[in-house]
């Protein structure tokens, strides 16, 4: 959607300050009496000096001193009632865009709602506060000065307003571009960061994908684009400084260097050391605050208008971080190379550590299902990412479907599920075809979703066009999007990294055969429950000095290690003891039953377990 029509946000402020017109008269008169203060600072310093401390008559300059004194008292008095006014002149301002932003995200449910209400109004109203500050007291401080200079000489004034109209001409020149490019250098930030929001909580998927390059030449553009943007903001930054110093410096030097010819021409000694105070007392600081305040918080203002006011453009197409294609090279015929072969694979973290895996070889036919099992921290995730393409191995050789697992091509033919699963805000839609370059047919989404166990959220959320919003989902259905997405990918070979360790047994049981059913597809399996294991093809039984590969009825006859995972019934990342389990059920080994091996006993809140005697059969347990 494109910026609703509408006046600018500089027409919007006129019209506020018009509607308030009472409020701003008050404050127009209480900065009058301020003005006295500022045409006293130069008038009374010019007679202290002509008519009192260089004519001889202290006293009289003393009065003047004085009568400058006083200015200063009732000026302070003032300033407080300008305070109230000009609270008076923002507070409403404030209620009509909270209003504005509550209206708006409850018609549209704006998601961005809550940073406008909390953050970008109040820095609006602040903006505001201090914009109207800034411009009016350099109106009547630049009007004090200038009936001052005026009243002592008027050649005095012919030497200061020239240079400093031409500063306050060529600043105002400078403020619509400028702030045409702070919004671009904004907004290329804003893209930035959007993009690096995007890929470093998905640096292992893009990995896992291949698209390190991709990924990093949008984001050199993003970061080519803010520098550009960076650059123009600093040039026209430079002709800020020159008004500055043409309008608030130039008149202090002309002063000088005229000063001879001045007094020749009948300006008194005090009438210009009263044009010096008007130039460094008052207008350099009131030009000063006035374009460092007007040029910065008034652009910042106008944006943050804009975007508090207005609907926000459409993100163009090829901002956000390109999704990755996963479909592979066509290919003539089936390839005689096996699914996945490993071989001599030999890695380790540092040049000085143990390897995590020693000279590790397998092989895995097409369609075939491998499970990996082991102790945490044994080295199951390490080879996942291996023959991911995540880690390069020290020694050995990693290939699938006969082609290196890092070579061209790669991206195509391999797919990671990691623990954490990867969901990014937007439709269920575009979650689930993310790994597909082609547009997924609706009826091919809902059978992969029925397959995987995702119909039920899907539903839930109100179809695949809903919103997927990732803080609002639960680590489960965060998996099964994650789960969907891969089975959707023409990727032949999937890893599932512990992918459904967040999901019930039955749920896990459902993903799992749905990959392992997948049309010429093969699947490893970092396996967190032993039902994972019994259901592959074969089972890899990893121990750090050795590893065994074969079938699940053999693997109990040769590996004790197997024999004893498979009476711990879980293992993996979550401790034993972790109260995630939705039967809120837990294994808990207790002295006195057994074999000690982890009976499932009830629990109520934690740490308050119950004895075995007490659970629903009241019997007392007589075995595993």
């Amino acid at each position: 959607m494109k910026p609703s029509a509408g006046p600018g946000p500089y027409r919007r402020g006129v019209r506020f300050l018009r509607r308030r017109w009472p409020v701003v008269l008050r404050l127009v008169l209480w900065s009058v009496l301020e003005t006295g203060q500022t045409f006293l600072t130069g008038y009374a310093l010019a007679h202290a000096l002509d008519d009192g401390f260089l004519d001889g008559d202290e006293a009289v300059g003393l009065g003047w001193l004085g009568a400058a004194a006083l200015g200063v008292l009732i000026a302070a008095y003032g300033t407080g009632q300008v305070y109230r006014a000009v609270a008076d002149l923002v507070e409403p301002m404030r209620d009509s865009l909270v209003r504005q932003v509550v209206g708006r995200g409850l018609r549209e449910a704006d998601g961005a709602a809550v940073s406008r209400l909390t953050q970008q109004v109040e820095i609006a109203r602040d903006t505001f506060a201090g914009l109207v500050m800034v411009s009016r007291s350099f109106v009547f401080t630049a009007a004090g000065a200038l009936i001052g200079l005026f009243s002592l000489d008027p050649l005095l004034l012919l030497v200061v307003a020239p240079p400093l109209v031409a500063g306050i001409v060529l600043f105002v020149a400078t403020l619509r571009p400028l702030a045409r490019r702070q919004e671009e250098f904004l907004v290329a930030d804003e893209e930035l960061a959007g993009q690096l929001g995007v890929v470093c909580p998905g640096l292992r998927d893009v990995a896992a994908a291949g698209a390190e390059q991709g990924v990093a030449e949008d984001l050199d553009r993003g970061v080519a684009s803010e520098y550009a943007a960076a650059g123009a903001l600093a040039r026209w930054g430079i002709l800020r400084t020159v008004a500055l110093a043409t309008g608030g410096q130039l008149p202090l030097v002309l002063l000088l260097a005229t000063g001879p010819w001045l007094l020749d021409n009948g300006v008194t000694p005090g009438a210009l050391v009263g044009a010096l105070a008007y130039v460094t007392q008052a207008l350099l600081p009131a030009l000063h605050n006035l374009v460092h305040g007007l040029g910065t918080s008034g652009s910042r203002l106008a944006i943050v208008l804009r975007r508090l006011t207005w609907d926000p453009p459409e993100t163009a197409e090829g901002s956000q971080v390109s999704q990755v294609s996963q479909v592979p090279e066509a290919s003539q015929g089936e390839s005689p190379a096996p699914a996945l072969h490993l071989s001599s694979l030999t890695f380790a973290y540092g040049p000085h550590a143990e390897p995590v895996l020693n000279d590790l070889g397998l092989t895995l036919a097409r369609g075939e299902h491998l499970a990996v099992v082991g102790p945490s921290g044994i080295g199951k995730s390490t080879m996942a990412g291996i023959v991911a393409g995540l880690l390069e191995p020290d020694t050995g050789d990693v290939r699938v479907d006969g082609l290196p697992v890092r070579g061209a091509g790669a991206v195509g033919r391999r797919v990671l599920i990691p623990q954490e699963a990867y969901v990014f805000t937007g439709t269920l839609r575009d979650n689930l075809s993310y790994l597909r370059a082609d547009p997924v047919p609706e009826r091919e989404m809902l059978a992969a979703a029925e397959a995987i166990g995702l119909a039920p959220l899907v539903e839930r959320l109100g179809g695949l066009d809903a919103e997927a919003a990732p803080d609002e989902l639960s680590a489960g259905e965060r998996q099964l999007i994650a789960l969907t997405r891969a089975y959707l990918s023409y990727a032949p070979l999937a890893i599932l990294d512990e992918a459904t360790c967040h999901l019930d047994p039955v749920a896990e049981s459902r993903a799992e055969r749905a990959f392992a059913a997948r049309p010429g597809g093969t699947l490893v399996v970092i396996a967190h429950r032993i039902s994972s294991a019994r259901r592959a093809d074969r089972v890899l039984v990893m121990d750090g000095a050795h590893a065994l590969c074969g079938r699940h009825d053999e693997l109990l006859a040769r590996s004790p290690l197997y024999r004893d995972l498979n009476g711990a019934g879980e293992w993996g990342s979550h401790p034993s003891l972790a109260l995630r389990d939705p039967y809120r059920v837990d294994p808990v080994p207790r002295p006195g039953l057994p074999g000690d091996r982890g009976h499932v006993v009830a629990h109520r809140a934690v740490g308050q377990m119950e004895a075995v005697r007490d659970l629903g059969d009241r019997r007392a347990a007589g075995g595993e």
